[in-house]
């Protein structure tokens, strides 16, 4: 399964809030009305509806309300997913980069530099030495990590010894 990261996905046009109630008949005729927990539209112009699963498994009332909800999203041209709970370090690792996303940590010409510094990948520890004073750099860095200016894998602790590098340019951007 992809990563699910919380930051602007570059697949995501927009998310619509709350989600509308869908209700459609089952093969033996019962009517089941179900509130997917998130609908978004994807950049491709198609839709998404999804349900969170919770901690452990699907539970029965969500895997009959799921099997009718995937058919109701085929039907229109929409996907439909379960999400799962993250891994609990991915988890941590984005908690930590969330209370960095103010553009309060922007950097300016800091966050350029940063980019400059990362284009090898290397230990965090070396370039924030390498930009100052790591009082002032990390928090430019974890902005950047955050939104996806520099990456580093984040299925491990983040340490001063992880590998990170600049992100290279999507296609339509410079």
């Amino acid at each position: 399964m992809p990563r699910q990261r919380p930051t602007p996905d570059t697949d995501t046009a927009n998310r619509p809030d709350p989600p509308h109630c869908v209700s459609r008949c089952k093969r033996d005729g019962a009517w089941v009305r179900h509130a997917p927990h998130l609908m978004a539209r994807l950049a491709e112009g198609r839709g998404l509806l999804a349900d969170c699963a919770g901690h452990g498994d699907i539970s029965p009332r969500l895997a009959c309300r799921a099997a009718v909800m995937e058919a109701a999203a085929a039907a229109a041209g929409w996907q439909y997913r379960v999400l799962r709970p993250p891994d609990p370090v991915l988890a941590a690792n984005l908690r930590w980069l969330a209370g960095y996303r103010h553009p309060r940590y922007r950097g300016g010409e800091l966050a350029g530099r940063a980019a400059e510094v990362f284009r090898r990948p290397r230990p965090l520890i070396e370039g924030v030495r390498e930009l100052g004073d790591p009082v002032q750099v990390f928090p430019v860095v974890f902005h950047a990590l955050w939104h996806g200016k520099l990456s580093a894998p984040l299925e491990v602790p983040l340490h001063e010894r992880v590998t990170v590098t600049a992100d290279r340019p999507r296609e339509g951007q410079a």
